[in-house]
């Protein structure tokens, strides 16, 4: 799943070398937090948080198959 976030991510932003995804596994749910540089951060949220929220909803998705539960975090770097 963090390969797939990656990937989505770095497809949508101008320094894909500046994106960092990690994973925290939990029993029935794993959180992903992204970073990404602050210029790119408008790019991964998208208009109204719609590009965002589609990335959540192929979490789920995906998540389903797995019997798991994905949350995605946007971490903006300082």
């Amino acid at each position: 799943m963090k390969e797939l976030v990656e990937l989505i991510a770095k497809s949508l932003v101008d320094n894909p070398d500046k994106v960092q995804v990690s994973q925290l596994d939990g029993e029935q749910s794993s959180i992903i937090e992204l970073k990404v540089a602050p210029e790119d951060l408008g790019k991964v949220i998208g208009k109204q948080g719609r590009t965002a929220q589609a990335i959540r909803v192929i979490l789920g998705a995906a998540g389903m198959k797995l019997k798991k539960r994905y949350n995605l975090e946007l971490i903006e770097k300082g």
